[in-house]
């Protein structure tokens, strides 16, 4: 970590973040979860869990909002710039910044749920590398964030990302609900929504290299260097999804949804926490 300087000690002593071990060790567990858990869930029928995930959706939901709501008043009352905002002018704001990112930090842990979920659901076909890959390195990424730039530039990917959350996990909590998936007609404006983000997220990124404003340029390099490989495995499923020609089998097939998570790809849109095609299994 060398090119981003020294950590920040605002947050030295914040849960999870003096040392790196525990991110680590979490991630290998839920890597291993997987393993096993595929092994485990093989010659077994998958699950239900519609209460579960009625709860984790909720819960998932409302985090987001706080989230959202929290980073709004909070970079309003700093006085933040919106172009480029460097880590230490706002004075408590950036601290209450610093602690709505901390919580989004904790809600990458969190959602190694969807993947948990998936597991149980036996939904196999949804636990590609992007998703697995996106997952890990997320969480991983943003224990980085919260102790070398916790504040300033860092505030816009999470707030536009708790907003889509709020919408997405809303479509996820509702469409565990029969009665309720009639009404579902927005998953394709939400995917539109998520695209937006997306974009916004990779030039507000770049912004701040082009007008600096001391907030670390290392840190910025490679938060873009991280968005390019998710770029590159999000064009790779586009191309394969929308570009190739519908064989014949496939034309009375839905086709998979795209999704963005936290400003990035992932493939699993449709098959919203292991929902889909969920008949057989209650």
């Amino acid at each position: 970590m060398y090119m981003f300087g020294p950590r920040d000690t605002r947050v030295r002593g914040w849960f999870l973040l003096d040392s790196y071990l525990p991110t680590f060790f979490l991630t290998g567990a839920y890597l291993l979860s997987i393993w096993l858990g595929n092994k485990f869930m093989k010659n077994r029928p998958p699950f239900s869990l519609r209460p579960h995930l009625i709860v984790y959706n909720l819960g998932i939901t409302l985090l987001s909002f706080y989230m959202l709501i929290e980073l709004i008043l909070a970079t309003w009352e700093g006085g933040y710039n919106l172009q480029c905002q460097n880590l230490h002018s706002a004075g408590e704001a950036d601290i209450r910044v610093a602690k709505v990112l901390w919580w989004y930090y904790f809600s990458k842990v969190i959602e190694f749920m969807d993947t948990i979920f998936f597991v149980l659901r036996k939904k196999s076909s949804q636990i590609t590398f992007l998703h697995v890959y996106h997952h890990a390195s997320m969480f991983n990424i943003w224990w980085c964030v919260l102790n070398w730039i916790p504040c300033g530039q860092s505030f816009f990917g999470p707030t536009l990302n708790s907003f889509i959350h709020v919408l997405m996990y809303s479509y996820y909590g509702l469409s565990v609900i029969p009665s309720m998936r009639k009404y579902l007609w927005w998953k394709k404006y939400l995917t539109q929504a998520q695209l937006i983000q997306f974009l916004l997220t990779i030039v507000h990124t770049l912004s701040a290299a082009v007008k600096p404003c001391g907030f670390p340029f290392g840190c910025l390099m490679f938060q873009s260097s991280y968005m390019a490989t998710l770029v590159i495995l999000f064009i790779n499923f586009y191309i394969k999804t929308y570009r190739k020609a519908p064989s014949r089998t496939a034309v009375k097939e839905p086709p998979v949804t795209t999704e963005i998570k936290n400003g990035f790809h992932k493939d699993y849109f449709a098959a919203a926490n292991g929902l889909q095609n969920n008949k057989k299994a209650q």
